[in-house]
């Protein structure tokens, strides 16, 4: 009897939620849905070309093993690849793998208000009339490159596009390469990053950076000024432009406008787009339709909260970079206190720095936990779950990689237990939440955890002296 072919893609996930992140398993295989099974040939529905492109270079030997496990030595697996632009419905056709040189729909040409050929001299609306493309300043920040850009599990995806980009500009799937996520979390210093690694990779190519505001200003001056066609054609001339919060169009119809034609012309000449926005296009409220479809044509590419190991890096490159050396003890605390935006812990670290160098005090833990109340009186305290999870394991002298390991070990579940309980009472996490961050625990081990913890306060009085101990050490921080 065949099998049908969803159970036998879901038997196929349950092999890769084992093999990849369940960050790489959310972004690239939670997407996809199986279509039919037919002759051991299994098709599978993907959202994009650039989704079949990454797949096929990061996922194939895994996916031709489960393959091949399912269905045997003859098993075959073909994508159905969904292409949607402005003018033609969303139709998926197939392709059969290994396959090579497939070519994204075309656009259809889009008049443009002015002649691009033309010699006149264009007003640059960065500085003065008349001057020429090669002088347009890229208005990058030097600092902002892919040396101080630490990698994580939170941005790998957009950094590894923004690498691709920068060594073929509008010659990748991931144009334009729309990079989003909250306050904080490096969006512009990524844009940045390929906007100078572009330059370095390809000095003859003019790149460049600007808000949304600054665009949206420089056009309103363009009309009073009557200069709207040289405002346009400036635009055209760029060959990786890169627009800061574009979510700030919103309700704005004149600049959307006047931005989709700049969008046409550049995505249709092969120019390199790249976007920010604190939000994925689905959720942009106040765009035009024909905009928002332009921004999901290449890759969407979120940025998340830092990890831990990701925070105390950006910590230790930013202090590389000032010629600085921090007690670790002080590091971690600065990492584990504040856990939900970058620039808050590069400030948090700026801040320390100061006091100690007014108040002429050596940089201690205590300092740090005077200057962290401090930093964050405004907001309300809480402490994280890793920070709760560092000193349990401090105290028991156990590595934070056997806390969140399967082990059964009697010591090592008691430890855990104590962080969920803590956990649970010291932030506003889910059971859920908690149980992820314990090695991906379900809520029903968590309220157990915390059941047991509270059972033996009231019957162990060495073990309530532990609690005692602990619940004395995490308030102080």
């Amino acid at each position: 009897m065949e099998k049908n072919f969803e159970i036998l893609w879901n038997n196929c996930l349950s092999v890769i939620k084992d093999n990849v992140s369940l960050q790489s398993f959310k972004t690239w295989f939670e997407p996809i849905k199986p279509v039919k099974l037919s002759k051991n040939v299994l098709t599978i529905q993907v959202p994009s070309q650039f989704f079949y492109e990454w797949l096929e270079e990061h996922y194939i030997v895994l996916l031709k093993k489960i393959i091949k496990k399912e269905l045997g030595n003859d098993g075959r697996l073909e994508y159905s690849i969904v292409m949607e632009n402005a003018y033609n419905a969303a139709k998926p056709y197939t392709v059969k793998i290994p396959t090579t040189n497939l070519q994204a729909t075309k656009n259809e040409p889009v008049n443009m208000p002015v002649d691009i050929n033309t010699s006149k001299g264009i007003r640059n609306p960065f500085i003065i009339p008349g001057l020429k493309k090669v002088h347009v300043d890229s208005q990058l920040i030097a600092n902002y490159s892919f040396g101080n850009f630490i990698e994580g599990d939170c941005n790998r995806l957009a950094r590894s596009a923004g690498f691709a980009v920068a060594k073929n500009p509008g010659g990748t799937a991931f144009n334009p390469l729309l990079i989003y996520g909250g306050v904080g979390l490096g969006k512009t210093h990524l844009a940045h990053s390929i906007g100078l690694e572009i330059k370095n990779n390809h000095p003859g190519k003019t790149v460049l950076y600007v808000s949304s505001e600054k665009f949206t200003h420089q056009f309103i001056d363009a009309i009073r000024n009557n200069n709207h066609n040289d405002f346009i054609h400036f635009y055209q001339m760029i060959d990786v432009l890169i627009i800061d919060d574009v979510q700030f169009f919103a309700g704005k119809e004149k600049t959307q406008d006047v931005f989709f034609h700049v969008f046409n012309h550049l995505h249709q000449t092969g120019k390199q787009i790249i976007l920010t926005s604190d939000k994925p296009p689905v959720e942009m409220q106040g765009m035009e339709q024909r905009l928002l479809s332009r921004f999901k044509w290449g890759l969407s590419a979120d940025l998340q909260v830092p990890g831990l190991e990701t925070r105390i890096a950006i910590l230790e490159r930013k202090m590389y970079n000032e010629g600085l050396e921090l007690p670790k003890e002080v590091v971690e605390y600065l990492a584990y206190s504040i856990t939900t935006n970058i620039r808050e812990l590069e400030g948090a670290l700026i801040s320390l720095l100061a006091q100690s160098s007014l108040n002429k005090k050596s940089i201690t833990l205590e300092l740090a936990k005077q200057m962290i109340d401090k930093f964050v009186k405004n907001t309300a305290r809480e402490v994280s779950i890793d920070y709760i999870q560092k000193v349990v394991c401090d105290y028991f002298d156990l590595p934070m990689e056997l806390l969140k390991s399967k082990t059964r070990k009697r010591e090592v579940v008691q430890a855990r237990q104590i962080a969920m309980y803590f956990s649970k009472k010291m932030t506003k996490s889910s059971l859920a939440n908690i149980g992820m961050h314990c090695g991906g625990k379900d809520h029903a081990t968590v309220l157990h955890a915390c059941k047991t913890v509270n059972n033996l306060i009231d019957t162990d009085k060495r073990f309530r002296g532990y609690i005692d101990d602990l619940n004395k050490k995490i308030s102080l921080q």
